[in-house]
Parts: structure tokens; sequence; C-alpha cells
């Protein structure tokens, strides 16, 4: 299996990549219900309902209207998330996503930066560039 430095990785809304991006996260978790009985000696567990977050770190580009820009909060977009790069055959994810925050920070000796948080709304996929 190869490994992959995370400069690889371009993150897009849609078709169009998000400029300067520093940093990203995904989180896929899996809630899970007791089917525990009378009788039983242990607690016991079936999977339920899966979700997914996910996250990035910007410097703010306001010229970025198609990137940056789309991602307002409430905004509903397809998020897809290229961590090892673009070429035909790279993995990649994707899942339509709800933007629910989006935060600016500054100092006086540093970068305006964003971050940004989503809510998946249905499943996220794996798939490869064609």
């Amino acid at each position: 299996m190869a490994t992959h430095t995370g400069n690889e990785g371009t993150i897009k809304v849609g078709a169009n990549a998000i400029a300067e991006v520093r940093s990203y996260s995904i989180e896929e978790t899996g809630d899970t219900v007791e089917d525990t009985s009378m009788g039983d000696t242990y607690r016991t567990h079936k999977p339920s309902l899966k979700s997914w977050t996910a996250s990035a770190d910007v410097y703010i580009d306001e010229s970025d209207s198609t990137g940056q820009g789309a991602l307002t909060v409430g905004s509903e977009v397809t998020l897809n998330v290229y961590y090892e790069g673009e070429t035909s055959g790279d993995s990649y994810k994707t899942g339509l996503a709800i933007v629910t925050a989006n935060n600016l920070s500054a100092s006086f000796d540093g970068m305006l930066e964003g971050s940004i948080s989503l809510q998946g709304t249905g499943a996220l996929t794996s798939t490869t560039v064609a």
C-alpha cells in the first residue's frame, strides 16, 4: 500500500477547488444499539446509523468565489476530498454536506485564517478518479 503526504490533497466544492487549504479532516462514525437480553452475561450490540463530518482550515482568499465563497453557513454542497491527488486512478471521498460553521481569525503577526465545519448528509463514498 502506498503512503501519501498531505500536500498531495485538494478539496473541491462540486468541481471548484477551494483555494489556500492548509489542513482538513474527515470523521466517519457509526452508532450502535444494544440488543442484550435476559440470560446474557455480557452486553451485546448491533451496528446502527452512520454519520460523517468534515472541516478545513484555509488562508482567506476573497477572490475564491466558487470555492471558499460557496462555503457560507447553511449552504448544502457536494464535498470532494482528493487526499492523494487528482490523477486517474487516485482515490477520493465525496458526499453531500451542510456548512455548519465558518470562522475567521487573525493576529497582528499572522495571516487571516478561516475554519470551515461541515455536517455530512447521507453517505460519504470512496471512489477513484476516472
